[in-house]
């Protein structure tokens, strides 16, 4: 009778195609391929972790910042190299003042160089003092010694500008700090130094350095005449995460300006990935802290992925 039992099971088990195995009195269920059990000696397989954020960066977002007065900015992505940002970015100008002093610096290096010179010490101090303090006397010293107006023109025909011109206002003709720029123009003139174009082969990395080492805050203790504070801005918007993986250099420019009762302010920021400008033209009372915040908050909403809050 047993006998008759167990025989009776194993047909049962091969019709049902091996779904049941009966062996030494213990159920065995066949193999699914991809599914273990518990107990059974075999690892469970696992879904892999998804792949962690990409570090963050910018890139073209919309803007959205209230602006009293004049408001433009750009955003050029060094891959694609598009240029992206406000609707008036390639049309209306800014005055640069102290942003320029890169293209300043970086025309006397690559023109000594050229020339198989060394610059003396004073005139590297110089150089350092026009980028780190926007020491206007320093940048002047090589304005004079690389012609005035030639520098502007020569930093319009290298960097490929569309829309800079040299100063013709009365009282002001050829004055660096006049030179009129759009905001396309001034990315276009931070990927000139990026790239080497500016400074050259021997002297690229050492502007780049310089703008990483830009001193001083918006405080009145820090705007002094020969040593004005200028590393605020883009720079404020711009999360740790960020700064730690693709380092930013920087130089801005910024003046009350008498002849119109306006702060004239520009921002730029170079990376490994991308060049940011931003511009505005708003009443002096206001300060130069309102600047400074209008060009953190166009950085801080091209950031992408957002920050962990």
């Amino acid at each position: 009778m047993r006998s008759r039992l167990v025989l009776v099971l194993a047909v049962v088990s091969i019709v049902l195609g091996g779904a049941l195995l009966v062996l030494d009195g213990h159920a065995r269920f066949p193999a699914v391929p991809g599914t273990a059990f518990a107990g059974s000696g075999v690892p469970a397989a696992s879904t892999p972790p998804p792949p962690p954020p990409p570090p963050p960066t910018l890139v073209d977002s919309p803007v959205s910042v209230k602006v009293d007065g004049f408001f433009a900015w750009a955003l050029l992505d060094r891959e694609s190299e598009q240029i992206t940002g406000s609707a008036n970015s390639a049309r209306s100008t800014n005055s640069t003042e102290s942003m320029i002093k890169i293209w300043i610096v970086s025309d006397f290096l690559r023109r000594t160089a050229s020339a198989g010179n060394t610059p003396s010490d004073r005139r590297l101090r110089q150089a350092s003092q026009a980028i780190r303090n926007s020491s206007n006397d320093s940048a002047e010293a090589l304005y004079d010694l690389g012609g005035r107006t030639a520098v502007i023109e020569r930093m319009i025909s290298r960097c490929g500008l569309t829309n800079t011109r040299a100063s013709t206002r009365p009282g002001y003709v050829g004055w660096w700090s006049f030179t009129e720029m759009s905001a396309q123009d001034a990315v276009r003139l931070g990927e000139c130094v990026k790239s080497g174009r500016a400074a050259g082969s021997e002297w690229t990395k050492w502007v780049l350095r310089e703008m990483r080492n830009v001193w001083g805050t918006t405080a009145e203790r820090d705007q002094q005449a020969t040593r004005e504070g200028g590393r605020w801005g883009i720079i404020d918007g711009l999360p740790d995460e960020l700064l730690e993986t693709d380092p930013v250099s920087i130089k801005n420019g910024w003046t009350s300006l008498a002849y119109d009762g306006k702060w004239h302010v520009n921002c730029l920021a170079v990376s490994n990935k991308w060049v940011l400008a931003v511009q505005t033209r708003y009443p002096d009372a206001r300060g130069l802290d309102y600047g400074a915040r209008i060009c953190a908050s166009v950085a801080s909403q091209l950031v992408t992925p957002k920050p962990e809050p």
